[in-house]
């Protein structure tokens, strides 16, 4: 599948945002409180959550851990002081990934964690996501309790006498490392037998030291790091999209490279390039480790609804049943846990495998593809063309202030009320052979528009029809 995102800009790009949601507290850095992620805002939302932790466990010890953003760094020394005046014993990991403080906080029996990233988006984006005392991101309710308290400044600070500790611990690189190499569908001898040459983009955060690090452990020796600095400034866009992956895909064919590996900065989505510096699609990401982790391990599958329908064709030939979930990592979590699944995660490329921790993780992809690879014996190019082939059309619109998505979304559903509608997330239209799911993003200040089809065209066509209607409902309010 080669997936195709376009934009239709609404607003300048340096726009200051704050957005609160299901995933976590994420803006620009700067400009007035409460429009854009100032110190303010940071502090305010981390003493929210430091209080909302202890009264949930009773358990004043936060894990924190940051990317490789600019901001990381002032970001951290705001959450950690706010924490500690508070009262809470910070474990501090310092330049890490997503899944490796969403496993710290359970092996270090912490009341909860704050990851420091804004994930995909630009250099000029930080955010905190928060966890549970599971390791896993707070729910909708959690984190509602969390904004209301942030936002009537309901928390109090201690005096000296109680203030929290700090304490440093740079050890779970190889500790999250043991744990995947420690996972029994991870063949290492495999992998080190098929002698990889492998190529990564480390897009200038942490990815950058934890792919080589994961891809050595695994017997890897032939690797290339482009854009290993870890200092933040992305040489490209950092969403790991076929339009911003020209150059990792020039330098597999250049090296002549078994494979090209792509992260975003902080480590949770995986998608990979072909041999011939074509893109395995970052859909099938989920499907090809499904096919490995099925192949094995009899059960089922879980993703958003987003994700293409090729999931379910690998689950049902493999004799598991599938489950769509709402978008968000917590949905799939849920769903996942619901119906028991095996394997699961979201058509970004995002990972989630039960036995290690419940998070998308980037890393665990990596080792469990490369075993899938090494025991097929051919190529990359080869192994995706034993899945079904549908193809994908991702766009998304940006929004200024004034359009009314409720609105816009009625609209939409009176034009296509002959069609098979779900509401449970935004708006997902049936069609014959295809779907278009229309919501607003966790993240961004957008709506998303994905369309699937088994024809290019079709899904790109279904895409510029949505389009154009939104297009003539805004000119209408």
């Amino acid at each position: 599948m080669q997936s195709k995102y376009y934009k239709f800009a609404l607003f300048k790009k340096n726009t200051l945002a704050l957005i609160k949601s299901i995933s976590g507290i994420r803006g620009t850095i700067g400009g007035k409180p409460d429009e854009g992620l100032t110190p303010i805002d940071i502090l305010k939302y981390s003493a929210a959550f430091g209080k909302w932790v202890i009264e949930q466990t009773n358990n004043p010890t936060i894990v924190i851990g940051r990317d490789g953003r600019i901001s990381g760094e002032m970001v951290r020394n705001i959450i950690v002081s706010t924490l500690q005046s508070i009262g809470i014993h910070v474990i501090d990991l310092g330049l890490t990934t997503t899944p490796t403080v969403e496993m710290a906080v359970t092996m270090e029996k912490a009341g909860g964690g704050i990851i420091i990233t804004a994930s995909h988006n630009p250099k000029e984006w930080n955010a905190l996501k928060l966890l549970n005392s599971a390791g896993e991101f707070i729910s909708g309710a959690d984190g509602e309790q969390v904004l209301k308290m942030g936002n009537s400044l309901d928390f109090n600070f201690v005096d000296i006498n109680k203030l929290g500790t700090i304490s440093l611990n740079d050890t779970y690189l190889q500790k999250h490392i043991d744990c995947i190499l420690a996972h029994p569908l991870v063949d290492i001898k495999a992998i080190a037998l098929k002698k990889f040459k492998i190529v990564v983009d480390g897009i200038n955060s942490t990815g950058a030291t934890y792919v080589p690090f994961l891809l050595k452990a695994l017997g890897v020796e032939d690797i290339e790091v482009i854009n290993a600095e870890v200092n933040g400034k992305f040489a490209h866009n950092p969403e790991p999209l076929p339009d911003n992956l020209l150059e990792i895909s020039n330098t597999v064919i250049k090296q002549k490279a078994d494979l090209g590996i792509v992260v975003d900065p902080d480590v949770d989505r995986l998608c990979f390039v072909c041999d011939d510096g074509s893109m395995f699609g970052e859909e099938y990401t989920l499907v090809s480790i499904a096919d490995y982790v099925l192949s094995h391990k009899k059960g089922n599958t879980v993703s958003n609804m987003s994700s293409t329908r090729a999931l379910k064709d690998i689950t049902l030939k493999h004799g598991g049943e599938y489950f769509a979930s709402a978008v968000g990592e917590v949905n799939v979590v849920t769903k996942m846990k619901a119906v028991q699944a095996v394997i699961g995660g979201e058509g970004n490329g995002g990972i989630i495998v039960p036995e290690l921790h419940y998070g998308r993780d980037a890393l665990i992809g990596i080792a469990l593809f490369l075993s899938h690879l090494a025991k097929y014996g051919k190529s990359i190019t080869e192994l995706r063309r034993t899945y079904p082939n549908y193809y994908m059309s991702k766009n998304k619109i940006e929004l200024h202030a004034e359009v009314n998505i409720q609105k816009i979304f009625a609209g939409i559903k009176d034009i296509y009320k002959k069609q098979p509608i779900n509401t449970e997330d935004g708006l997902k239209i049936e069609f014959d052979n295809e779907w278009v799911h229309l919501r607003t993003s966790n993240t961004e200040p957008i709506i998303r528009i994905y369309t699937e089809s088994t024809s290019e065209i079709t899904a790109d066509n279904i895409a510029k029809k949505i389009m154009m209607d939104i297009r003539e409902l805004m000119k209408m309010q």
